[in-house]
């Protein structure tokens, strides 16, 4: 077993290393749903909403999937020891309205994990839409925006997306897999390779609670039983700096952050996803990095762009040493792994030895 400091100065290997020019014309990575396991989806809404039940009361097996269990099994497995990400697709959304499609993405989440709050305000179920702020505002994130987010990680294990309708146009999602981006930044600038390690600070984009402080101190990379996970984000990265306490970041770290960016962006690299109405985008935010291009959008209110958005805790996920969730969060503190502690909660037991955060109502 390697320690929580061990840096990896060798090549990853396994199916997590994957480029995104050998995926562009493959559907390996896609499942596109059968007529019948629709048919299944809709009987288990159905069966949530004849009993009345709320949305974050919705549990597994509340939402019974009688073949597509098995399927979330095997995207679970994929998530954490395959590539890391799947793009599901061919869910009608547009039957479903905004109420049925977000318990039916619930419904599916559940089968995969727990969900973890999104932001101060509890948000357990998220929306991706343009509000019309920007990222020069340190307190907007960037699923407000229509800005270019660029190459990043979430604040969870797995990340889901469903998206109930497309922008205009724009918005494309691109993939690239960690630890490619690992293997060759180890082979370009091996002497930047450990800094992965060191702490980093972060802006928590002024979702902390009075006292506590508006940034995060973590590392970049965790090379923990025989897994990488890196968590980037230099957008957070940089406008950390606004704080007088935080150290300045130095040209070896602007280095780093450079090289990271220009791998990422590599066509070799990077895959490209069309993310249309119906897609549910799933991700291992350790495994996988995300960007998502600059969108325009429709005038109508409702034709404009909404995307579901579920932070989820995974069952059976990886291993990882305490410091890698930044020194905000304890393995039992708020919502147990990743996501944002609610100002206002109470503790939930939903995982054995994990606690999930939940709204006082």
């Amino acid at each position: 077993m390697t320690s929580s400091t061990d840096v990896l100065r060798q090549s990853c290997t396994g199916p997590a290393v994957w480029a995104g020019r050998d995926l562009a014309d493959s559907e390996e990575w896609v499942l596109r749903l059968s007529p019948e396991q629709i048919d299944e989806l809709e009987a288990a809404l159905r069966a949530v909403r004849e009993r009345g039940l709320p949305l974050l009361k919705v549990s597994a097996g509340d939402f019974p999937l009688r073949t597509l269990a098995g399927e979330m099994e095997r995207i679970a497995d994929v998530l954490e020891n395959g590539r890391g990400f799947v793009l599901v697709k061919g869910i009608p959304v547009e039957r479903y309205g905004q109420a049925g499609a977000s318990t039916l993405f619930w419904g599916l989440g559940r089968h995969l994990g727990v969900p973890v709050s999104q932001n101060a305000a509890g948000h357990m179920l998220g929306h991706a839409r343009d509000t019309g702020r920007t990222m020069a505002d340190p307190a907007t994130r960037g699923y407000q925006t229509r800005e270019t987010l660029p190459f990043h990680t979430d604040g969870s294990d797995v990340l889901g997306l469903l998206c109930l309708r497309a922008a205009r146009r724009g918005a494309r999602i691109s993939l690239v897999s960690s630890a490619a981006v690992h293997n060759a930044l180890l082979a370009r600038r091996p002497d930047l390779v450990e800094r992965l390690y060191r702490p980093h600070f972060l802006d928590r984009r002024e979702e902390h609670a009075p006292g506590e402080r508006p940034y995060s101190t973590v590392p970049l990379a965790s090379w923990h039983e025989g897994k990488l996970s890196l968590r980037y984000n230099r957008t957070y990265l940089e406008s950390a700096q606004r704080f007088p306490d935080v150290p300045r970041l130095t040209p070896a770290d602007v280095a780093l952050f450079d090289l990271i960016d220009e791998l990422a962006q590599s066509p070799a690299l990077r895959l490209d996803v069309d993310f249309e109405a119906g897609d549910l985008l799933l991700l291992n935010n350790h495994a996988v990095l995300h960007s998502r291009a600059e969108y325009e959008d429709f005038d109508e209110p409702d034709r404009k762009r909404h995307v579901l958005r579920l932070w989820l805790t995974p069952r059976q996920g990886r291993e990882l040493p305490q410091e890698f969730w930044g020194d905000m969060h304890s393995p039992d503190d708020g919502p147990g792994r990743g996501g944002i502690s609610p100002r206002d909660v109470i503790a939930a037991h939903d995982v054995p030895g994990r606690t999930v955060p939940v709204r006082h109502r």
